[in-house]
C-alpha cells in the first residue's frame, strides 16, 4: 500500500508533464476526444428517440427556409460558401495546405491533416450510414441531396480542417493573442460554412451539433498522435544523440 501512491503520483505527473511522450498534450487529446464522445452520443439518442428537439429541429429548419426562399446576396453567398466546401472542394484545400507543410519540413503535421481531412470524411460516411437519418423536406427545395443527414459532412470536414490549422498557427505563435485568434477564425469559418447548411435545408440543428462534437473528437484524436509520434521520435534522438532538442511536428 506505501508503493501505491508514489506510484500514482508518478503517472499523474507524467500526464500532465508538458515535455513527455505520453504527457500534457495527449491527455488533453483524451479529455477531448471523450468530452465530444459524450456530446455526440447524447445528441445521436436524442435523434434515434425522437425527442423534443428533434421538434425543435423541424421548427428551426422550416423558419429558415421560408426566409431562404426569398433569396439575396445572403442565400447566393451561403450557396457559394457551400459548395466552396464540397468533398472535392475540401480536398483541394487540404492538398494545397499538405504541400506547403510539406515545403516547410514538417513530418507529423502532413500526417495529423491526412489522417483528420480524409479519414474524417470516411468516419462521417460511416456514421451518416449507421444512423440513416433522412434530410430536411420541402416542397420547394433550395438543394436536393440524395445522402443521409445526420451528422453534416460539410461541418465536420470544415471543423477538422480549420481546426487543425488553428492547431498549426496557434503553435507557431509567440503571443497570447497570437494563439487565440486563430481558433476565432477557425470558429467563424465553421459557423458560417454549418449556418449554411442549416439556412439551405440541408440539415437539421442536431446534425451540426453533432458534427461539431464528431469533429472535434477526431481532430484532437489526430493531432494529439502526430504530437505523440513526434516526441516519441525526438526522444529516441535524444537516447540516441544526448540531448537533441524535440522538434516541430
Amino acid at each position: 500500500m506505501n508503493n501505491v501512491l508514489p506510484r500514482l503520483q508518478r503517472f499523474a505527473a507524467a500526464r500532465f508533464s508538458p515535455e513527455g511522450q505520453f504527457g500534457l498534450h495527449l491527455t488533453i487529446g483524451v479529455v477531448f476526444l471523450l468530452g465530444a464522445m459524450a456530446v455526440f452520443a447524447r445528441l445521436a439518442g436524442a435523434v434515434v428517440a425522437g425527442a423534443p428537439i428533434t421538434r425543435l429541429d423541424a421548427e428551426i429548419a422550416m423558419w429558415l427556409h421560408l426566409h431562404a426562399r426569398e433569396g439575396g446576396l445572403l442565400r447566393d453567398g451561403l450557396l457559394l460558401l457551400t459548395h466552396l466546401h464540397s468533398t472535392p472542394g475540401v480536398l483541394a484545400i487540404a492538398f494545397v495546405v499538405g504541400v506547403w507543410l510539406v515545403r516547410r519540413g514538417h513530418r507529423y503535421w502532413p500526417m495529423a491533416l491526412v489522417a483528420a481531412v480524409p479519414g474524417g470524411m470516411l468516419l462521417n460516411v460511416a456514421l451518416k450510414h449507421t444512423f440513416e437519418r433522412a434530410r430536411p423536406h420541402f416542397d420547394e427545395p433550395i438543394l436536393t441531396l440524395s445522402t443521409y443527414s445526420f451528422p453534416s459532412g460539410h461541418t465536420m470536414a470544415a471543423t477538422v480542417l480549420y481546426g487543425l490549422l488553428a492547431c498549426y498557427f496557434a503553435r507557431q505563435a509567440r503571443s497570447t493573442l497570437g494563439r487565440v485568434l486563430p481558433f476565432l477564425l477557425a470558429a467563424l469559418m465553421v459557423g458560417a460554412i454549418a449556418f449554411s447548411r442549416m439556412y439551405l435545408g440541408a440539415h437539421y440543428l442536431t446534425d451540426i451539433l453533432a458534427a461539431l462534437a464528431e469533429g472535434c473528437g477526431w481532430l484532437a484524436v489526430c493531432v494529439s498522435g502526430a504530437a505523440t509520434l513526434n516526441r516519441r521520435r525526438a526522444a529516441r534522438q535524444r537516447r540516441a544523440q544526448g540531448s537533441a532538442p524535440p522538434q516541430e511536428i
